[in-house]
């Protein structure tokens, strides 16, 4: 249903030896909604994200994804939930010996059975939209290693998106960017989520990420970013909050405005300083 949440931890804790992964995690995800994850290495956050897909089992809690208890579900049954999540990997993770077009068209031809399988002219036209969605069509038959690293993350970009999921992943989208492109990337993941309407999860290092995601919106008539007013887009603006991972745990929720203002010294080592805000 609409109005359900997408996706919902309750009180999920995961153990590595004497370590905690995850520690009591609790949190609610709708569509539209962003959550930018800040935190130091080995704090939880990639963790995290492979928990919301199955990737790994959780030693308390539950996790329910588009409804249903992934933390219950065998591993044959997770492939069907999992389809209805987008994951951009760190650095892309496309496959070096496959096209451009291929990659993209990969969730797609992995995903389909019964009478949601897709027909290989229509993929192709999925594929070439998409493409297209990233300002990439022109790269279709190159291979990875033909393209610029830039242009590699756009591309992991729409193999997430291709399926058009109501929830996607994005681990670390910007890392390894010069802010040029870092910024570029981020445009496009504010476009897929004003555009469609998707969840999204972002594990990222990089505060102006999170200032993108909550301080702009993408207009569609314009095809470029405005910045957030008041009424409407105010509204949207709140629907971008901000966690703080600390030793598996969230040690802060809340919004940009809320985050700058943390007394904590441990959240404010991710607070942008005054100093580096020149563009």
């Amino acid at each position: 249903m609409p109005n359900e949440p997408i996706l919902e931890f309750d009180k999920v804790s995961l153990r590595y030896g004497d370590s905690w992964a995850l520690r009591d995690i609790s949190l609610t995800l709708n569509p539209g909604e962003t959550r930018i994850i800040f935190g130091a290495a080995g704090s939880g956050k990639t963790t995290l994200l492979k928990a919301v897909i199955g990737l790994v089992d959780v030693d308390e809690g539950h996790i329910r994804l588009f409804g249903k208890d992934v933390t219950s579900l065998r591993e044959s049954q997770l492939f069907a939930v999992r389809s209805g999540a987008g994951v951009l990997f760190q650095e892309g993770g496309l496959f070096d010996s496959l096209s451009v077009g291929e990659n993209v068209e990969y969730p797609l031809l992995n995903r389909q059975a019964g009478e949601d399988k897709i027909s290989p002219e229509d993929a192709e036209k999925r594929v070439r939209d998409t493409l297209r969605f990233v300002e990439l069509e022109q790269t279709f038959d190159k291979f990875p290693a033909e393209i610029s690293g830039g242009m590699r993350r756009r591309v992991g970009i729409a193999r997430a998106i291709v399926t058009e999921p109501p929830l996607v992943l994005y681990d670390s989208p910007t890392a390894g960017l010069d802010p040029i492109t870092a910024n570029t990337i981020m445009a496009l993941v504010a476009k897929e989520r004003d555009v469609r309407n998707s969840a999204s999860l972002i594990v990222t290092h990089r505060y102006q990420d999170g200032e993108i995601m909550s301080d702009f919106r993408y207009d569609a008539d314009e095809e470029d970013l405005k910045p957030v007013k008041g009424g409407a887009d105010r509204r949207k603006q709140e629907r971008t909050k901000f966690i703080v991972m600390k030793e598996g745990q969230i040690v802060f929720f809340g919004s940009r405005q809320e985050l700058e203002s943390s007394p904590d010294e441990y959240v404010k080592r991710f607070v942008r300083h005054e100093e580096n805000h020149a563009q």
